[in-house]
């Protein structure tokens, strides 16, 4: 999985590329809690995510948890398969998905 940082003022977008999962899910919790301390708002760019297991689920549950005190997380361009994995799990009802 790849990982691309963009800080607009104080909000911080993660596009994601690859997949998410048991492996590589420790990679995106240290770049959040690296960066996410200074950040306002998160967007989770989904645009080029193949795949999320629950290991991804869980840093997307922590990342969305930390953020209730703030402006708030919204996971954008999620394809067919990561929509139905948010479908399935209920995630879809947790999160803001655009």
């Amino acid at each position: 999985m790849t990982i691309t940082k963009k800080q607009t003022g104080s909000t911080l977008e993660l596009a994601l590329a690859g997949r998410l999962d048991t492996m590589t899910a420790p990679e995106l919790e240290a770049a959040l809690s690296k960066d996410m301390g200074g950040a306002d708002s998160l967007i989770l760019d989904f645009s080029k995510l193949d795949y999320i297991s629950s290991a991804g689920l869980r840093v997307l549950l922590s990342a969305h948890k930390a953020m209730l005190g703030k402006n708030g997380m919204k996971v954008v361009h999620v394809n067919d398969i990561v929509q139905e994995v948010f479908e399935v799990t209920g995630f879809s009802d947790i999160l803001t998905i655009e």
